[in-house]
């Protein structure tokens, strides 16, 4: 039964996004039954999306705030910066910022109660750098809206300065908050075997792990068929990701 109650002030807002062909309706439901399922907290489901057909009746849809990144800009991760447009300020908080692709494979109350104004999980790929990865990430609203609007203002400047935007977003915003590093982890540096041990063993969940971020490749329905686009070597089908979706939603 959902949690969400639109209207009531105060509550806590789980937020996704969708755009472009990649994901759709199917893949917003999707998250949004994982995250009732894994919620107890009273809390209201939003998405910013291009379109409205074949959401759950308990998804509030919002068109995606205004952002041009260039007639040549394909469909781009820099989008996401319109979490802090002025058109969405008004959501209730704390905001908890969730990708379309992740995994949620334990309790979700918890990056609610943490401390600390800009929560994020330190990025894999640069620690020790300050850089936190948009996977997952918890926001006040209204709290960075000069954030969107120095970027709104001058797109390709912003773009050349950083290689992407959890790098803009966490330089700009400064001081940061990790979460405890069990809680998000990566399927690719964390659940999967290295290189060719790929072949004869199944990526394994990593213990502790509240939710499992596919970032790259491969997501979610492709690591449950054994594929993953770009790469050397093959993968064994992971078969314990069903346990964590819902039934229409399993192989």
């Amino acid at each position: 039964m959902p949690h969400s109650t639109h209207g009531t002030k105060l509550l806590p807002t789980v937020l996704c996004m969708q755009w472009g062909e990649r994901y759709g309706a199917a893949d917003v439901n999707l998250l949004y039954r994982m995250v009732e399922r894994f919620t107890e907290r009273p809390h209201r489901f939003v998405c910013l999306g291009e379109q409205d057909r074949g959401l759950d009746a308990g998804i509030e849809h919002r068109p995606l705030p205004t952002l041009r990144l260039g007639a040549d800009e394909p469909p781009s991760p820099w989008r996401k910066l319109s979490v802090f447009s002025p058109e969405v300020a008004d959501l209730e908080g704390p905001v908890l910022f969730l990708d379309l692709d992740v995994l949620i494979t334990g309790g979700l109350d918890v990056f609610f109660e943490h401390p600390g104004r800009f929560c994020i999980i330190e990025n894999w790929s640069t620690r020790g750098r300050g850089i936190g990865n948009s996977s997952v990430f918890r926001f006040e609203p209204g709290a960075h809206v000069e954030l969107f609007e120095r970027f709104a203002a001058d797109p390709a400047a912003a773009m050349a300065s950083c290689d992407n935007e959890q790098t803009y977003a966490s330089r700009a915003i400064g001081e940061l908050t990790w979460w405890p590093e069990p809680w998000v982890r990566s399927f690719k540096v964390h659940a999967a075997p290295w290189g060719p041990m790929r072949l004869v063993r199944t990526a394994q969940l990593p213990e502790g792990c509240r939710i499992l971020a596919f970032h790259g490749y491969p997501k979610p329905d492709e690591a449950r068929r054994g594929h993953w686009p770009k790469s050397r070597f093959g993968l064994k089908p992971v078969p314990w990701i069903d346990d964590y979706l819902p039934l229409e939603a399993r192989l």
